[in-house]
């Protein structure tokens, strides 16, 4: 009897652009550019300049390039949607951008796991932390965490193939996604239901617990350091990180996790945007930016270009290992 009234779906109509259009194409424009700049200065330092070219740069500069990736997936979709009387996606469209979407963000929770794993290698086991982050390993764990965001997304994209829908195929949203397309469906969603509660699990709530445990320990390890000076800045740099990583972990939590009652359609954009179009924005600003080694990369090269003044006021600092420890943290 359902099956009566299912249709071939060829394209989704996109609701979530209501109101406020010019604003939004202005400010997802913004945004974008800013994420675009921000990222693509830090692929460019880590890889211009010696001095960054060691474990935790090397995952740095996978985090922006998934950021790239992440906002590349929706933006310019959402911006072509803006200027248009009528948003749309088609059905294959829908699916793709769901896949990458959905493999940008199981790749970035287990990336900022092993980030958080670096920091403590670094901090807590020095000794050994050349061999426990060697070339070999950073590459491997790397091509691990795009592996293993790719495979959790192939099984809800699959999952997905199979909904069916009736009548007009209307999603309440600016992007596809899993927990639209739900909402959307009039077939069996427990399958990929049941997915997305196990992956919120092992793909985003394991990967959070892990990185939340890593920053005590190193705190942990912080607050027997002799040097104040460092850990006022290590706490200040810590408590940023775990701003950025709570912000991301908890906004996508809820986009999959979301109660069945009181839902708004609203609210569910907002916290998809934050989680796939702000934090990406953020990232490079949080990670690296506020870094000094960062800092001193971006002046060096501004330098060569002729647009910075050469000061030379941190030529030749030599930090000793403890120091290099906390200024990365």
């Amino acid at each position: 009897m359902a099956g009566e009234n299912q249709t071939r779906v060829t394209e989704f109509m996109l609701l979530g652009f209501s109101h406020g259009q010019p604003f939004l194409f202005v400010l997802f424009l913004v945004v974008y550019l800013v994420t675009l700049l921000g990222n693509f200065a830090i692929l460019a330092l880590v890889s211009l300049d010696p001095h960054l070219h060691n474990p935790m740069y090397f995952f740095l500069s996978h985090l922006s390039f998934l950021d790239i990736c992440y906002s590349s997936v929706t933006v310019p979709k959402i911006l072509s949607n803006v200027l248009r009387s009528q948003a749309t996606i088609s059905y294959c469209g829908c699916l793709a951008q769901m896949f990458f979407l959905m493999a940008c963000a199981g790749a970035e929770c287990a990336l900022l796991a092993v980030m958080a794993y670096d920091r403590y290698a670094a901090i807590c086991q020095p000794l050994h932390y050349v061999h426990t982050m060697s070339r070999g390993v950073c590459t491997v764990t790397a091509a691990g965490c795009w592996l293993w965001g790719m495979l959790d997304s192939a099984v809800h994209t699959l999952l997905a193939s199979k909904l069916s829908f009736c009548g007009a195929a209307h999603l309440q949203h600016i992007f596809c996604d899993a927990p639209p397309l739900l909402r959307a469906a009039c077939s069996n969603t427990h399958p990929i239901e049941v997915a997305l509660h196990a992956a919120s699990v092992f793909v985003g709530l394991s990967p959070f617990l892990f990185v939340i445990i890593s920053y005590l320990r190193i705190l942990a390890a912080v607050l027997g350091m002799p040097v104040a000076s460092g850990l006022h800045k290590a706490f200040s740099t810590c408590s940023a990180h775990l701003l950025v990583v709570t912000l991301y972990f908890v906004t996508a939590n809820l986009n999959y996790n979301r109660p069945s009652t009181g839902y708004s359609p609203v609210a569910d954009t907002v916290v998809s945007v934050l989680y796939c179009i702000v934090t990406p924005m953020l990232n490079p600003l949080i990670y690296s930016l506020r870094n000094q080694e960062v800092q001193r990369a971006l002046q060096k090269a501004l330098r060569g270009w002729g647009v910075w003044g050469s000061s030379g006021s941190n030529a030749g600092v030599v930090l000793a290992p403890h120091q290099l420890a906390v200024g990365n943290l």
